[in-house]
Formats: structure tokens, sequence, C-alpha cells
């Protein structure tokens, strides 16, 4: 294994605590009701994100789930946007109206979280036929559970991006419970990149707790789509440290499984690696730190001194009005 250029692996590391680090204060903010609604964290999974993110492009898309906080930061969606979304309040960065499931960010690439299982695969695969069709250089990444797999829009789009050739990559994010079911009560076959390759995709697993191990299959993919190579498909094997959302009692998994996948996490495994190679010191690491506590802090009173949307233009974006006046 060869060492990792020191700048890029501390680059990698500190995307990924940005992603924890606010994820955790999101949590902290949940259980002071400064959060509402439902909350799904992606804490133990940054390495996904991270490896497959860091190989696109300003102008690609990714389309991702409920589950999407680490994705929009990583594709350049602010954190001060995150948590006022989270917030609900007019500077989100979908103005407030989608809280934590249904973060938007054109501006950056960011076509969705989406809170219905699967309900990314066919808006993936129609940004990306757009994209044929006006000859747009684009790669559109669409992030979703294995318990997507079980849905129609998984084998519909598995399909259609294949016969048609189109340029998506399909990043399965496998975390092996979906909501709250073990993969092997709900799939016969639970090699989820065999049941993608049978449409006639390239397609590979992933050890996704490793996020430089993430990165190289990205590259290989993301080229290889980049270049009119069609879709291709990565199922990334990573295991969620918390619970399904912050309403989940977890009575599902075994704590004893939950520590041993912890001995896995990702930021642990990619700083002690830096450590070895002498590429990061305490000094180092407490540097990364102090930028990543200092962002997640100014998002946070960014947040708090948002803007409540005014009653009076509640219902825009709701009703249409049509030619002749009046609302309906």
């Amino acid at each position: 294994m060869s060492p990792l250029d020191p700048a890029h692996g501390r680059h990698l590391l500190e995307q990924m605590l940005r992603v924890r680090r606010m994820e955790e204060r999101c949590a902290e903010l949940y259980t002071q009701s400064k959060i509402r609604g439902f909350l799904h964290l992606y804490v133990g999974e940054e390495a996904a994100a991270t490896g497959v993110i860091e190989q696109l492009e300003p102008e690609d898309a990714v389309v991702a789930t409920y589950r999407e906080h680490g994705h929009a930061l990583l594709k350049g969606t602010p954190m001060t946007a995150i948590l006022a979304e989270m917030y609900g309040v007019a500077e989100g960065c979908s103005g407030g109206r989608g809280g934590s499931m249904h973060l938007f960010d054109m501006d950056h690439g960011v076509y969705g979280g989406n809170a219905i299982v699967g309900g990314g695969l066919p808006v993936a695969v129609g940004l990306a036929l757009a994209d044929q069709l006006a000859g747009r250089p684009r790669v559109t990444a669409c992030f979703f559970g294995e318990g997507a797999v079980a849905e129609g829009e998984f084998h519909e789009s598995m399909n259609l991006a294949a016969l048609w050739d189109l340029p998506v990559l399909f990043c399965c994010e496998n975390n092996l419970y979906a909501m709250g079911t073990a993969l092997a009560r709900s799939e016969s076959e639970t090699d989820i990149a065999a049941k993608a390759a049978a449409y006639e995709m390239p397609a590979w697993p992933v050890d996704a707790m490793d996020v430089v191990a993430v990165e190289r299959a990205a590259a290989r993919a993301v080229t290889a789509v980049r270049n009119g190579g069609g879709p291709h498909f990565l199922e990334l094997r990573t295991y969620r440290f918390r619970a399904h959302s912050m309403f989940d009692p977890e009575r599902y998994r075994d704590k004893a499984e939950v520590r041993t996948w912890r001995e896995r996490d990702p930021i642990d495994l990619l700083e002690r690696r830096l450590r070895d190679e002498g590429s990061l010191d305490d000094a180092g690491m407490a540097g990364i730190e102090e930028r990543v506590a200092s962002e997640v802090d100014a998002a946070v009173a960014f947040a708090e001194a948002g803007t409540p949307e005014p009653v009076e233009t509640l219902g825009r974006h709701v009703t249409s009005e049509p030619t002749g006046g009046g609302v309906r």
C-alpha cells in the first residue's frame, strides 16, 4: 500500500470530520428542539460520500436520500445553508421548506434529498437522459440505501440506464439494515453488485469504511461514465453507527455488532494511517478539529439568526394562479 499524498490525505480527513461534527451538533440541537421533524444521521458512513464526491466535478449532479446532509455539504452547499434549512428558516438551501430530508441546491448540483425510498433513482436517470440529449459532459451520482433494492424503481432505473447507455453512477450505500430489517431477511440475493451486473453494467463492491478505497473505485467509475462508458454501479459496504433516525429505538441489531463496526470508524482508520505515514501529528489534528469546530459554530449561529418565512408568503410554490386571476 503506497503512502497517500500528505495534503490530500489530510483533506479527506477534514472532509469526513466536517460531516461528522456537523451531524453530531445536529443531534444535540434536535434534543433541544431546535431541529424538528425527522432526522437521519450519516455517522459512520462518511467515507462513502467523501470518496465518491471527491471525484466529481462542480457541474456534476448528486441525487441522494433523506440521509443526505453530508452529500450536500461535500458537494459544496454551505454549512450555513444546511443548518438554516434544518432550522426551517428562509435562509436555508430549500428556503426552510424542506428541512432535513429535502436539501436542494441546484447551484451546487444537489438535486435533492428524497424522503421516498428509491425515489431518487428515476430522478437520476432523468437527469442523465437530459444530459445525454443535450450533449452535456456531466455525470450524475445517485446515492441510495440497500433498502431501495426492493423497490420497483431500482429495477426500472437500472434497466433504462443500461438500455439507453446513460451517464449515471449508481452508489448503493449498503449499511445492512435498511430501516430496521437485516438485508438477509428481505433479499434472497444479498450481493447487490451482482444484481446490478445482471442489467449489463459494470458493478463491484467497495469497502466503504476505507475512504481511500472508495475514492479509487469512484475514480475508475466516474472516469468511465464521463468518457461514454455508460452507467456504472458501486456497492458501498458501510455501516451507520447511530439508529436509523432520532425516533428509532434500535432493537433490531446487537450492540456488540455495532461496537465491532465502530472499531473500523473511517475517520479513525484514516487518521491512524496518516499518523503512521508521518503525514499527521497532534498539532495537525488539533488544527483540523479547530477549523471544523469554528465552521460548525458559525453555521449554528447563522441558523439561530435566521428569518422565519412571513405568513403571507406561505402559499407561494404551493398553489397556482390560473390565467384570469384567482387561486386554486
